[in-house]
């Protein structure tokens, strides 16, 4: 009856961990990135250079337009939006994005890196930061997606090295996507890109420059999955030793 109750509990918790990994995996929306220009006026001068003397008004046409990335595993996307927008995440639901939108693929280029941006040592150190990030997620997703086929070969025969098998193949799992997302953490909030992508616009661009970026729902999906992933790894090595032990 426990064996049975546990083998409930892992085959609910391994199937939750494939679907929030899967999820996190296949949706590009591990990082939402606005990105705008106010440009300020001195008092004395307008668009084109008009002297702007007391009393004239001065309206600004598109002083609310920004851009809009999202990017995760395989793209990242651009588009326009409005300041205005009272909600952040709400500018990035499917139904409130335009249907031209600028797509490219993100495998081995995470924002904000480019060779504009960033001398070529940077450009070449980010590469190879993120091909490990890309490696250790796809060795996540493989491995949850074995482990969850060897379990459901387990099933019929009680066989405790299948039980084990699968249940390592969940720790490991569990293990690199925990590895992706402390990586993508680190990537965004420790080191020094984004300023110094914000510092490059600043002095290039625009001086007013402003970036505002969140994690999105497919990074908050990945800690999902690997608090169920885990717990269900631990479980199916318990069954496992459970069944060496009473049915060998």
């Amino acid at each position: 009856m426990k064996l049975s109750v546990a083998l409930f509990f892992a085959g609910l918790f391994g199937a939750l961990a494939a679907v929030f990994i899967l999820l996190s995996f296949g949706t590009d929306y591990w990082l939402l990135v606005s990105e705008s220009c106010h440009q300020k006026t001195d008092g004395s001068a307008g668009p084109g250079d008009v002297t702007i003397e007391r009393g004239d008004v001065v309206v600004q046409e598109g002083s609310n337009d920004a851009i809009q990335y999202h990017e995760g595993f395989f793209w990242r996307c651009s588009f326009g939006g409005n300041l205005g927008d009272e909600n952040f995440f709400l500018k990035f639901w499917f139904t409130n994005q335009p249907y031209s939108k600028v797509c490219v693929p993100a495998y081995l280029f995470p924002f904000p890196i480019s060779h504009q941006t960033h001398n070529a040592t940077e450009y070449d150190s980010a590469i190879i930061y993120r091909g490990f990030w890309s490696i250790f997620l796809l060795i996540g997703v493989v491995a949850v997606a074995l482990g969850g086929f060897v379990i459901i070969c387990a099933a019929p025969f009680a066989s405790h090295r299948l039980y084990k098998a699968g249940g390592g193949l969940f720790l490991t799992s569990g293990f690199f996507l925990l590895c992706v997302v402390v990586m993508y953490v680190v990537w965004v909030l420790v080191l020094d890109v984004v300023d110094s992508y914000t510092e490059h616009q600043r002095s290039s661009l625009c001086p007013d420059f402003q970036l505002s970026l969140v994690f999105g729902l497919s990074f908050i999906f990945a800690p999902i999955g690997i608090f169920f992933c885990l717990l269900a790894g631990v479980l199916f090595l318990l069954i496992g030793r459970t069944v060496q032990i009473h049915y060998h």
